[in-house]
């Protein structure tokens, strides 16, 4: 009788801590938000932002530091 296969091991998924700052009525209004939607400040958050982080992981950035002339007076055509 053939032995059942092992599954495989998923690759650990890492998590990032974030920290952001509310002032307390900020934090009071997003506990109750929350609350009214039976959900917790977290999930809501993350809710929130999610069309944001999985649209734009593998979005390449480039970033020019060209000096941008003010003024056009003296460019030639």
């Amino acid at each position: 009788m053939p032995r059942p296969k092992a599954k495989k091991k998923r690759k650990p998924i890492r998590y990032k801590n974030l920290t952001i700052t509310l002032t307390a009525r900020q934090k009071r209004s997003l506990e109750r938000f929350a609350k009214s939607r039976r959900t917790t400040p977290l999930k809501l958050i993350k809710k929130a932002i999610r069309p944001l982080l999985e649209n734009y992981a593998d979005l390449e950035v480039n970033v020019n530091k060209e000096k941008v002339d003010q003024l056009n007076l003296f460019e030639r055509e």
